[in-house]
């Protein structure tokens, strides 16, 4: 019986995390993927004839060519799948913790911080390489090409298969275990520094500790993946055909870039990541703890 109790606590726990997740990861599509537009755009332009000056003229030329809804190109697959995908993230990252923690809920080490994000974060992989791969071919579609997200995966399965939608999955996954892993550290670390020193529940921090503890979890994960991001943006816009395709492989499109662009080409579009960084992960964490507040309450 205890057992059962205990199946079905863990049950009710993982649906709460599950609709937390989507919450946070609702208001983090909305609030990011202007920035997020912005960054493709610059990280998977060409060097000998690019586009765009820098941020702004990139801002400047979305919003006189194709006004705010460019803004907001291919959005309607993060909004499904990056709900999806922070769901996921959170149902993972809390399982982890409670097996860490075990039956004494003793605190975690920072080890176990990292470690239960970076499953998280592979866990997460699986969902968000072919929801990225679909969204940055549209968001870097200017005219023409795919109607739409679900016609760029039929376009892109019916000439490639699963391989295909899933092109540059594994730069993706090494991007999101250790982008992850240092997202979810950062948070946990502060969250559990701010309780110890002022004797608060986690449900009862304020809101704008919420809010700067998720902004500081943003930049901990971009300032260690960024150019892991780069590579995997170059992957997933490259061509699909051997005939238009300029990298053979992720080590190749490091040695191509590396030779046509130095390291800087591993930190172009980095502008917007970081104005991104800040709102839009402190609404992720702000949805997830709010929403997660109301449920527990209920």
């Amino acid at each position: 019986m205890a057992a059962d109790a205990g199946t079905k606590a863990g049950g009710n726990q993982a649906i709460k995390d599950c609709a937390s997740g989507t919450v946070g990861g609702i208001l983090q599509v909305l609030v990011g993927q202007p920035f997020d537009t912005v960054k493709v755009r610059l990280q998977t332009q060409s060097t000998t004839n690019p586009i765009y000056k820098g941020m702004m003229d990139c801002v400047q030329q979305i919003k006189a060519k194709e006004g705010f809804a460019g803004f907001y190109k291919g959005t309607m697959t993060p909004l499904v799948g990056i709900g999806a995908c922070v769901s996921i993230q959170f149902v993972v990252l809390e399982f982890m913790k409670r097996r860490f923690s075990g039956s004494s809920g003793e605190s975690l080490t920072n080890g176990q911080f990292y470690i239960a994000g970076a499953t998280s974060g592979i866990a997460n992989s699986v969902v968000s390489g072919p929801v990225e791969h679909i969204r940055t071919r549209l968001q870097v579609q200017r005219e023409g090409g795919f109607k739409g997200p679900i016609d760029c995966i039929r376009q892109i399965y019916r000439s490639h298969g699963l391989a295909g939608i899933y092109k540059g999955q594994a730069i993706t996954m090494a991007r999101e275990a250790q982008g992850y892993g240092a997202y979810f550290f950062a948070y946990e670390w502060l969250v559990k520094k701010s309780m110890e020193r002022s004797g608060l529940k986690r449900s009862e921090l304020p809101t704008w500790q919420v809010c700067l503890f998720g902004a500081a979890a943003g930049y901990a994960m971009w300032f260690t993946i960024y150019p892991m991001d780069a590579v995997k943006s170059k992957l997933q816009t490259d061509g699909l055909d051997a005939a238009t395709k300029k990298y053979s492989s992720t080590l190749d499109c490091i040695r191509k870039t590396m030779a046509a662009e130095g390291a800087a080409g591993f930190f172009r579009g980095i502008g917007p990541c970081l104005l991104r960084a800040a709102p839009c992960n402190a609404a992720t964490f702000l949805g997830f703890e709010m929403a997660m507040r109301v449920m527990s309450s209920a």
